[in-house]
């Protein structure tokens, strides 16, 4: 008797886990999952050991612990001149869960929902188990931006919802207000909710400007916005996401959250909300800290012989690798596996991210993580140097 549903028996095993694998295998210097080898700031940590310490650990409410949610709307207008109740606000199990729920939630059987390829690789498959259509909008290099037209064509009468990830996973790319104020319009023409995604809102590049789309004319209640805890405070095992809007969408969201999670970590909730309110200097110095070793990879890439793309936000540099690898190498996921076997050092292929007929989009590019500490990335340095050297 066949024991796999059909509505996952095609999801094979996620890239991450793939590149891990064969990384732990071959001992390579791990630069591929976006999560990193540093622990989150220590006032963080104190905060969850004092809330262990302080009977916070039976279930939250379902909805989310009130400090939590109270520390998330703060947040928000003190970034963002984005006012919120605290009822505005669901705590999730990270942003994926909140994903997923939000795609159950907003969406039935045979809806669309507009995604931008590349697309982070969880949305999708979370489309396709609900019973859901996606519809592929491409960002093209180097710049990664749309066309406009393109995106128009991609709505239809059954267009229910369009993810937006910005700062996107894995180009880099944050989406300037020019191009949100294009989906906004778009939204508000077909009545369509917008889905956003902001884990590395804190994490920009040269000036950049994270903005939020729920900020614009006529997407307040019409947007929901998804962030979480991980990325800003180097927690990404703490799983505390959120998502916020309108009261109708919210709870949309949670009718689905109650029966995947019903409630996430007490404790580390508690955390959350010390965590967010920490002053205007923490969010500065990890914008700077991270300014830095993003210049130094990419520095260290081109001296290698890649030729990477300059990310404006996020965690990732995407790279064209055509100048490094053997002749045989003929695509992403064997240059992914070469580097590993033969250099000591792991990258993801970006074609994970797209659908089959368009993998070859990317198929001569990689994707390097940032998160790391210096003595990682300095590791990974050595071992690249090594292939311009042999290649001299």
């Amino acid at each position: 008797m066949p024991a796999m549903a059909q509505r996952v028996a095609a999801f094979g095993t996620t890239i991450f886990a793939a590149i891990n694998s064969l990384a732990r295998q071959h001992s390579a210097v791990n630069l591929g999952q976006g999560a990193p080898d540093f622990d989150a700031p220590p006032p963080v940590l104190e905060a969850a050991v004092r809330a262990v310490n302080s009977q916070l650990n039976q279930y939250a409410p379902n909805i989310g612990l009130p400090q939590a949610r109270e520390a998330i709307a703060l947040h928000a207008e003190r970034f963002y001149g984005q006012r919120l109740t605290p009822e505005q606000v669901l705590i999730t199990s990270g942003a994926t869960e909140a994903m997923f729920a939000a795609i159950l939630g907003l969406s039935d059987p045979n809806d669309e929902i507009i995604v931008f390829q590349p697309v982070y690789d969880s949305y999708v498959p979370n489309m396709r188990m609900a019973g859901v259509t996606p519809r592929y909008v491409n960002l093209y290099a180097p710049h990664w931006s749309f066309d406009p037209d393109e995106l128009a064509a991609a709505f239809t009468p059954r267009t229910k919802a369009i993810i937006i990830n910005t700062p996107h996973n894995p180009t880099g790319k944050c989406y300037s207000r020019q191009e949100l104020e294009i989906i906004a319009e778009l939204c508000l023409r077909h009545n369509v909710i917008a889905i956003t995604d902001e884990v590395y809102e804190h994490i920009t590049y040269d000036g950049t400007l994270h903005t939020r789309l729920a900020t614009l004319h006529g997407m307040e209640n019409r947007t929901l916005t998804i962030s979480s805890l991980g990325k800003t405070f180097s927690a990404t095992g703490w799983k505390i996401g959120w998502a916020m809007g309108a009261p109708e969408l919210v709870e949309s969201v949670n009718r689905a959250h109650q029966f995947i999670t019903y409630s996430v970590a007490t404790p580390l909730q508690a955390a959350a909300a010390a965590a967010l309110a920490m002053p205007s200097e923490y969010f500065e110095s990890l914008q700077a800290e991270y300014q830095r070793k993003r210049d130094w990879l990419l520095t260290m890439l081109r001296g290698a012989g890649f030729q990477p793309f300059t990310p404006q936000g996020g965690y990732f540099i995407m790279a064209d690798w055509r100048g490094v690898a053997p002749e045989h190498v003929q695509d992403d996921v064997q240059f992914a596996e070469w580097l590993i076997r033969e250099v000591g050092v792991a990258s993801i292929p970006p074609s994970a991210f797209y659908r089959a007929e368009d993998k070859h989009r990317v198929a001569h590019l990689t994707r390097f993580a940032i998160c790391k500490r210096d003595e990682t990335l300095q590791a990974a340095a050595d071992r690249l140097a090594a292939i311009r050297v042999s290649g001299d």
